[in-house]
């Protein structure tokens, strides 16, 4: 099976499709908005901070989905069905 292209694959994640383009925005930097490395250092950590917290978000919805797909799957494993039982019924004494 083959891989899908880059492009097609953030299809499927937009929020870090827009964070690579802020990224290339800024190497390109055709707006002329970084004229000190300074400035441009700044983006720059504020834009991966923001990547990393974004992928490791999208990873962690990833991976519940497949765990909950993973149990789902197996015969006898009811994660959502309500207890019958009310408790212990009281001794008689």
């Amino acid at each position: 099976m083959q891989k899908e292209s880059l492009e097609e694959r953030l299809r499927n994640h937009p929020a870090l499709r827009a964070r690579l383009e802020a990224l290339l925005d800024m190497v390109e930097d055709e707006s002329g908005q970084f004229e000190r490395a300074d400035d441009a250092e700044e983006f720059l950590i504020s834009q991966l901070r923001s990547l990393g917290q974004e992928v490791l978000q999208e990873w962690a919805t990833n991976e519940q989905l497949q765990v909950e797909q993973h149990w789902d799957k197996r015969p006898g494993v009811a994660r959502k069905q309500k207890k019958d039982s009310s408790g212990t019924p009281p001794s008689a004494r």
